[in-house]
This record gives structure tokens, sequence and C-alpha cells, in this order.
């Protein structure tokens, strides 16, 4: 089983605009109303394409009670853990040309006993040998001691530790010994401490982030691609989406992906990368926060590039 936390999640919603004029009246498309957090978008994508998932995720208010009811509309196997105070919700404005803004809210602070509860429902909810996926932004006010008891407990589970955060939760959970780590690139910057301009920089900060204790570094690139640096040396692969509709979700996916291959066979690193930019580049093509499923898998627009050119400069993004 593959079992991911969101601490924080949300209620998204999308909608459309012919321009977004700031400081005037912009009017938009009917919303679209969808789960959200990269966690819960994880388990989305993964049962989309019939591969087993629970969510465990924090919920509270009229927004989480929502939340709640969508997951459960759409089948995702989800265990929700009251809390106090009330789900954040999200706003997302698309553009006809592929312009993406979004807005987010904070969310609110846990109180101890929030965090015991999501802490007991992890634990009950991972057997020894699955894999736990701890991902997304940690809620305000989450000090250091509880992301330490909550990545303790973690790994008191026995299960694989993937982490998609950033921060002092990524920073941190290096000291676990996570299988995977899926940070993109600013992510990455931030936790060696210095930009990234070109794919040579990408890798050493990704054997830097290894030598901390991660086994497999998984950096999304956005439209320059992905590189995975593992035992087995590097990879990178690319994808080539010519009319994206939205890049929210795109990463939960990408990593998604991945998994879906490398928890069956860890050995075939390169199916399993191929996998992750196929997930990530049809989420891209799909409005909102919609995660595809096998109809919008296209394995013919990704590829592996086995001669990169390690030192050309990647764009700024």
């Amino acid at each position: 089983m593959i079992v991911t936390l969101t601490l924080n999640p949300s209620l998204d919603r999308t909608v459309d605009v012919e321009s977004l004029e700031r400081g005037a009246v912009n009017r938009t498309s009917d919303p679209v109303l969808e789960p959200g957090g990269k966690g819960v978008n994880v388990t989305r994508a993964l049962i989309a394409n019939g591969v087993p998932s629970l969510a465990v995720l924090a919920v509270g208010g009229p927004e989480g009670a929502e939340l709640s009811r969508l997951l459960e509309r759409d089948g995702v196997l989800s265990r929700f853990v009251p809390v106090s105070g009330r789900t954040r919700s999200n706003l997302t404005v698309c553009e006809p040309d592929g312009t993406v803004t979004k807005l987010n809210e904070p969310g609110n602070p846990l109180t101890a006993s929030d965090v015991n509860a999501i802490a007991t429902a992890m634990r009950t909810s991972t057997r020894d040998g699955d894999w736990l996926v701890v991902s997304g932004s940690t809620p305000p006010r989450f000090t250091t001691a509880q992301v330490q008891s909550l990545l303790a407990e973690a790994t008191a589970t026995g299960a694989q530790l993937v982490i998609d955060s950033s921060g002092e939760m990524l920073a941190m959970a290096l000291e676990a010994a996570p299988r995977i780590v899926k940070p993109n690139r600013h992510e990455l910057a931030e936790l060696v401490g210095r930009p990234l301009g070109s794919m040579a920089e990408v890798r050493e900060a990704a054997e830097q982030v290894r030598a901390r204790g991660a086994e497999h570094v998984l950096v999304s690139l956005g439209a320059e691609g992905a590189v995975l640096v593992g035992p087995a040396g590097m990879l990178v692969g690319e994808s080539r989406v010519t009319h994206p509709r939205s890049t929210v979700g795109a990463g939960d996916c990408f990593l998604a992906g991945f998994l879906s291959r490398f928890t069956h066979d860890e050995a075939d690193v390169e199916a399993a990368l191929l996998e992750a930019l196929t997930w990530g580049a049809a989420a891209t093509r799909l409005p909102g926060s919609a995660v595809p499923g096998p109809a919008d898998l296209d394995p013919s627009i990704v590829q592996l590039v086995w001669q990169p050119d390690l030192d050309r400069p990647l764009v700024a993004s």
C-alpha cells in the first residue's frame, strides 16, 4: 500500500478568465471545485490509474466537510482526521495562454491534540513494508519539535519513507533516511543553500542531499524535465507539452507516476522516471488540479536524455 499524509490539505477552486487584470473587475467561468493538497493529489492520481493508495489527511470546518465529500464522491480511499480550525481554501485563476495564478491560504495552526490524532491515524494506517509519502506544506506555527515527533512516528511504522515537502520539514526529514525525496529545483536550491543554474549543479546538489541521508533524489524541473540521482547514478528525462492548461498538481502526479512503477520494480529506474514524466505531462494538459487517468497518458511525448548537456543554463523560472 502507498499511504499519503497531508497535514495542510485544501479545497481548491479553479476559474478561467479571458485575461487577468489587476485592480479591475474580472469575470470568471463557473468554478471547478476539487480536493487539494499534495498527498491528496498523489493518492487521487494513483487510484485513478488503478494503484492502491490511502490518503490520511486533516480536515476541519465546512471546507473540510466539503473536501471529505468530494473525496468520497470520487472513490478516493481516505482516512479523515478531524482537527480544530478549518481546512484552507485555495483559488487558481487560469488564462487562455496557459498562465496560472494561484492564491493559496496558509491554513490554520494545529493544536497538540490535533498533531497527536494525525500521528495516531498515520501509525495505525501504515504497516511495515508499506510506502509512506509525507507531502506538502506544514500548517502555520508548526514547530521543530512537532516536525521531529511526526518524523519519528513515521519512521517507527517501518514504512519506506518518501518526502515531498520544503523548508524545515524537508531538511529534517533527511535524518530519517528517506528512500525518496522529491524537491523541485527551487526547493533543492533552498536545501543546499545556493542557486542551481545548470543540470550539473542540480546533480551536485542532489548528491549532497544523498550524502545527508536520502537514497534517491527525484528533482522535477518543470518544462526542463526531471533528474533522478540515486545509487545507480544520474538519469535525465524530458517531456513535450505544446499547450499546457494548468500546472497545479502536476508535480504530485509526477511523483505518483514514479511510485506506481518504482514500488513494484526498484531495479527499473528508467521505466519509473518515464512513467513519472508521462503522468506529470498529462496533468499539465488537464484543467485545474484534475489528475490524469489511463486515457490521458501519452508515453510518446516523454524520453530519457542519454547525453544531456550538463552545463547548459537552465531557464529561469
